[in-house]
């Protein structure tokens, strides 16, 4: 531990081995550090499972501030997501009336009638991880901001754009280190006996401000935002006292350049601007989803697709990328080796995603979200925007004809189940209607669907044939995101590419039918982020 005039670390200790039988199989070291003229401290973690002890899983932690009700009682996560909370006691029984699950409440009889008639739920306010660096609350009297910065996502789970919580009623204030939310049991790490593991989370920083010559409370967001930038640039931090944080000079680089090839739509080898391309632990393509136990490194492309990632700590890892506007991963082979001070430039990379032929037609765009979709308004006697689906198609389900309907207003954001007059529920099936002038009949289609979540779901192809036992295609049963539920916009993403032999087809007006017929629940279904129908190749 350190104490001296300039820096105090204080460690929190807890030993399985005295703890036999009776906690969870890890030694947890707890971390806080305080640093002469830093208005706030820093708190990290370490956690380690021993190859001797019995298996256990893993599937949330984190720190959690719980502060005064009668002072923080305004948040901020984001610019355009800030504002005036409920109190705590609204979401009591005599206050509130439950929703669809005990996280979601209908606030009745608040303490202030300003909150009369809203719905309270935690996961209104979640972020994606490239986004979380900075929330928190702001009390009026006195002036005080209390925010939780995170300076780098190094040692969170599944890449840029998996979901995690940040602040919410209590007032509270999360620090998410690991959670499978948005994503399902399968980014719950599970350690064998046998298996050791070692894993630095953090460090995090809370940061309290104060208004000194400025009379506006929200100057301390603004504030918490210019003090996050500084966090960042002094990213990995090197006052701290433990041997498994690494210093900025035991790390490497990694530094190449991304470009695509896909001849249907440049003869040459396209730059990309703002691909995301990430270090992790080595796996199949697309594993970064998932992987929960070593840390991840994650940067965008310039315009020119050039990337550098930097203060990569040493291991072994893949590289992986994935293109907005290209559907599927990209992953290279080979194993990179981190080393202290290495600086290893991978050349030019090519990724070239899944095609066949010419494109036919496309529904959506492939960014991995149904954000694109029509995400109707809610309706104030409504909980969930799921339910919106049997009010814009009370007589029959969603008929998208190419060439004619918009996927920005015809094509509903999610695949959901429809409400029985008895109260029950019922699987619901799409058409995608066009028109073929000619056919291939010897050649072979090729349909892509992009997937950006599924809960409890399956996904049904048929073509020109609703009855069609079995179909052409069907995903089995799939999806444990819970996203719908969450009021996120995408998940865990999938890709599917389905032949479809030119027998099937015929001239004139053809239609897939697109069936999710698991219904046991209203918060089971899928959201697409891409559809494309390509030609046989020539």
């Amino acid at each position: 531990m350190v104490e001296n005039e300039e820096q105090v670390e204080i460690s929190f200790t807890r030993d399985r081995s005295s703890l036999e039988g009776k906690h969870v199989p890890l030694n947890i070291d707890k971390r806080f550090v305080m640093l002469r003229g830093s208005s706030g401290f820093y708190s990290y973690a370490i956690y380690e499972h021993l190859k001797e002890w019995p298996g256990f899983n893993l599937p949330q932690t984190r720190i959690v501030f719980k502060l005064r009700k009668d002072k923080f009682q305004y948040m901020a996560v984001a610019d355009n997501r800030q504002r005036r909370m409920p109190l705590p006691d609204d979401r009591s029984p005599r206050r509130s009336s439950p929703l669809a699950y005990p996280e979601a409440v209908l606030i009745v009889h608040p303490v202030e009638s300003e909150f009369q008639g809203e719905v309270d739920d935690k996961y209104q306010y979640s972020c994606e991880n490239k986004d979380l660096h900075v929330h928190g609350w702001i009390c009026n009297d006195p002036p005080v901001g209390w925010w939780q910065i995170t300076p780098s996502n190094e040692f969170r789970s599944g890449g840029p754009m998996k979901q995690n919580l940040t602040s919410h009623v209590g007032p509270i204030n999360l620090a998410m280190f690991l959670s499978a939310h948005y994503v399902g049991e399968e980014m719950v790490p599970k350690f064998q006996r046998g298996e050791p593991w070692k894993k630095v989370f953090g460090p995090v920083f809370f940061y309290l401000n104060t208004l000194i010559d400025n009379n506006d409370p929200l100057w301390l967001w603004e504030d918490a935002k210019q003090e996050t930038k500084t966090q960042v640039q002094c990213w990995p931090h090197n006052f701290l006292a433990s041997d498994d944080f690494p210093k900025s000079q035991q790390r490497g680089c990694v530094s190449g350049r991304l470009r695509v090839s896909d001849r249907y739509v440049s003869n040459e080898h396209i730059s990309v601007n703002g691909a995301y391309v990430g270090l992790a632990p080595p796996g199949d393509v697309g594993s970064w989803q998932t992987e929960s136990k070593g840390y991840q490194f994650w940067t965008k492309t310039d315009e020119n697709g050039y990337f550098f990632i930097n203060d990569v700590r040493t291991g072994d890892y893949n590289l992986y990328a994935w293109v907005p506007g290209f559907i599927g991963d990209y992953k290279n082979d080979t194993i990179i080796t981190i080393t202290s001070g290495c600086d290893i430039d991978m050349g030019e990379l090519v990724y070239e995603p899944p095609r066949d032929g010419a494109t036919l037609w496309e529904i959506g765009i492939p960014d991995r979200t149904a954000a694109e979709f029509h995400v109707p308004d809610p309706d104030p006697k409504q909980y969930g925007l799921w339910e919106r689906y049997s009010d814009l198609y009370p007589n029959g389900d969603l008929v998208y004809t190419v060439g004619v309907s918009d996927y920005r207003t015809d094509w509903f954001f999610a695949q959901v189940t429809r409400k029985k007059n008895d109260g029950k529920y019922e699987g619901t099936t799409w058409q995608i209607k066009f028109n073929l002038d000619n056919i291939n009949q010897t050649g072979i289609y090729k349909l892509r669907v992009a997937l950006a979540t599924a809960y409890v779901a399956e996904l049904q192809v048929r073509i020109n044939n609703p009855k069609a036992n079995p179909p052409l295609f069907t995903t089995g049963v799939i999806g444990h995101d819970n996203t719908i539920t969450r009021h996120g916009i995408h998940g865990l993403y999938g890709l599917y590419s389905i032949d479809v032999k030119g027998t099937f087809l015929m001239e004139g007006e053809n239609t897939i039918f697109l069936t999710q017929p698991m219904c046991s629940s209203a918060l089971q279904g899928l959201m697409y982020d891409y559809i494309r129908l390509e030609v046989p190749p020539s």
